[in-house]
């Protein structure tokens, strides 16, 4: 494998990412009291977003929560970065349900038999990232097209607006499915179906047309507490004390909701009940002396799984290409944080380490029951923020997951809409005014439209396959004296 770290291109464009360069270069000195006070920030104001990004994927809210440890723990101790933070983010929960087709699975065949399903495609996307990394896969992500990731990324980020919307906006957002399928906007939908079969994420852009142009639809409490979230994570960072750590305004809006919600008698979609781990259950070591409550699936049983029966037509070939191109998906996010971390602070990385880290957190999270993971970036700049200085903040947090889960039932009134509005607030800008879209000139406008385009009405997959074949295409028909250079 290629150990040598990824240079990073521009550090102008780092800065915009990333804010202006770190005075301090280098790897932080190794502090564990600052290590247990960021990974302790880092739990708490995460939790909001484990319990939206597993509703994001279709199944039960508080798996996010009892799903999430294990991956991370693994991911804390593979990873090279001292603020490397991983997990289900909006973009890989989306990947998924679309993947699987995660709606029609859930109505024919059931939660349970959904989440294995879900494991199984964590353990395969797992082993392909590690094979992956011993092919020397790592240091080619970074040559990924500029063209083809900023249209890759609005048409993934429009298909988490969409699977976000229908629980902001309505009591249950079962509601906007049946309207819709019932409706001129379901035989449209239907037909494009019918004409190109893989054209899953022509239903998400319908119900967000159709939620938006009949507005009379809504409920009004539900709407009325996804505006209100929305606005204040968006927009209440400027006026909150400065001392506050990152992500203090999704806890402050999640806890104001799930107040309204228990002394209003919310009627609308909750959380729901979390359950409890039997004390006898999860790993013991030590002949008991140290237990860890973390309930682990039989990797063999996942393997049994007929995921390519019923999701990729029967053919293995299909899943292994589908999780191979998932796992070099997921590899830009990790690729493009630790060359920012590389750009403003000198911590150099190794693309091999890293793409392993990422394989085997999703083997963890195959383990535990939970969607594919990769790197966050948001949480990835919290860490550095509040002061991590080596993966020790990361295995913190992961451990206060595991250990705090029988307190976590104070969120089982949280309103299903404020989570909803946590998901929608980190990618509406984008999804409305797509910036880099539109920066792009010529030939890498159209590459980037139409990758955007196919992504939203297709697939991840396709969508990506799809915008590589057309840069192809474009260096070959186009000559490259005309052709504004990336």
């Amino acid at each position: 494998p290629d150990d040598r770290p990824c240079a990073h291109k521009s550090e102008s464009n780092q800065e915009k990412v990333h804010g202006p360069l770190h005075p301090s270069m280098g790897p932080p000195q190794f502090n564990p009291i600052r290590d247990v006070i960021s990974g302790a920030i880092m739990a708490a104001t995460s939790v909001p977003q484990l319990i939206a990004y597993a509703e994001l994927v279709g199944y039960a809210g508080y798996r996010g929560l009892t799903t999430a440890g294990a991956p991370l723990f693994v991911f804390g101790a593979a990873t090279g970065s001292p603020w490397m933070n991983a997990g289900v983010t909006s973009l890989t929960a989306a990947m998924a349900k679309t993947d699987l087709n995660g709606e029609n699975y859930l109505a024919k065949y059931g939660e349970e038999q959904y989440v294995e399903l879900v494991a199984a495609y964590s353990l395969y996307v797992g082993m392909a990232s590690v094979l992956m990394a011993f092919v020397g896969f790592g240091r080619m992500a970074s040559y990924v097209p500029t063209s083809v990731k900023v249209g890759f990324k609005w048409g993934c980020e429009l298909g988490v607006f969409a699977s976000a919307l229908p629980n902001g906006l309505y009591a249950f957002g079962s509601t906007l499915k049946a309207t819709v399928a019932a409706s001129a906007f379901g035989e449209v939908v239907a037909s494009v179906k019918q004409t190109i079969p893989g054209a899953t994420g022509i239903s998400g852009c319908a119900n967000i047309v159709f939620a938006l142009t009949h507005p009379q639809t809504w409920s009004a409490s539900a709407a009325s507490i996804f505006f209100c979230c929305t606005v204040f994570v968006m927009h209440s960072k400027a006026y909150l004390p400065k001392s506050l750590p990152p992500g203090s305004e999704v806890v402050m809006a999640t806890a104001a909701a799930t107040a309204y919600s228990i002394y209003n008698n919310y009627d609308g979609g909750v959380v729901g009940e979390i359950p409890t781990i039997d004390s006898d259950a999860g790993l013991s070591f030590l002949g008991g002396m140290i237990r860890v409550p973390v309930e682990l699936m039989d990797i063999k049983a996942l393997l049994s799984v007929p995921i390519a029966e019923r999701c990729f037509g029967g053919s293995l070939a299909k899943l292994l290409v589908t999780a191979g191109v998932f796992s070099a998906i997921n590899f830009l996010s990790i690729v493009g944080i630790c060359s920012g971390f590389e750009s403003d602070n000198g911590v150099k990385w190794s693309a091999s380490r890293e793409l392993v880290a990422q394989g085997v957190s999703n083997l963890a999270a195959a383990a535990s029951g939970s969607a594919p993971v990769s790197g966050s970036m948001s949480r990835s700049l919290v860490s550095r923020m509040t002061g991590a200085s080596s993966q020790f903040a990361c295995l913190t947090t992961a451990l206060l997951w595991i250990y705090m889960m029988p307190y976590m039932s104070v969120m089982s009134p949280t309103p299903k809409a404020a989570l909803s509005a946590v998901i929608v607030s980190a990618v509406v800008k984008n999804v409305f005014l797509p910036k880099k879209i539109m920066a792009l000139r010529g030939v890498d406008f159209v590459v980037g439209a139409s990758t955007a385009a196919c992504t939203a009405i297709t697939s991840p997959t396709l969508g990506f396959g799809a915008g590589l074949i057309l840069h192809v295409l474009a260096r070959v028909l186009v000559p490259q004296t005309k052709e504004k250079k990336q």
